[in-house]
C-alpha cells in the first residue's frame, strides 16, 4: 500500500491519512486481519510526527476499521455493517456533495454515473447493503 500525503492540503495530515486507510481497506489492499505498520515505522517512513499516525489510528479505532492491541499492535478488522449513527453522518456527507455537485451544474445521472463507478472499483462491489 503507498500512501501519498499532500502537506500543501488544507485537510489535515492524519484526515489524510484515516481517509488513505479506508480507501486501502475498500479496496482490498489492506485485508481483513492485515497488521497495519508500528505507529513508529509508519511515521518514519512517511516523514511526519508519530503522533498524527497516532491520531489518524485513534480515529481508525474509534470509527471500528481497525484494532490495536498493544502486544500485537494494529490490525484491520472484518467488514462492518452499518449502523443508525454511520447512515445518520453519510447522509449528512451526501448531502454537502450532492449539493456542490448541483450548484456547480452536475446532473444527476452523471452523479448517480460517477457513484456507480467508485463502487464498481471496490473489491467485491457493494460490500455495504443500505
Amino acid at each position: 500500500m503507498i500512501l501519498k500525503l499532500d502537506f500543501e492540503s488544507e485537510i489535515p495530515i492524519y484526515i489524510q491519512l484515516r481517509n488513505q486507510i479506508v480507501v486501502a481497506i475498500a479496496h482490498g489492499y489492506l485485508s481483513q486481519g492485515e497488521k497495519l505498520p508500528t505507529i513508529r515505522n509508519l511515521a518514519e517512513d512517511l516523514g511526519i510526527n508519530n503522533m498524527t499516525v497516532n491520531k489518524a489510528y485513534a480515529m481508525l479505532k474509534q470509527e471500528g476499521f481497525i484494532s490495536i492491541d498493544r502486544r500485537h499492535g494494529a490490525k484491520v478488522n472484518p467488514i462492518l455493517t452499518p449502523d443508525f449513527k454511520f447512515k445518520e453522518k453519510l447522509e449528512d456527507d451526501l448531502t454537502l456533495v450532492i449539493s456542490e455537485a448541483e450548484i456547480r451544474g452536475m446532473k444527476k445521472d452523471e452523479f448517480m454515473k460517477i457513484c456507480e463507478n467508485i463502487f464498481d472499483s471496490m473489491k467485491g462491489g457493494n460490500p455495504y447493503v443500505i
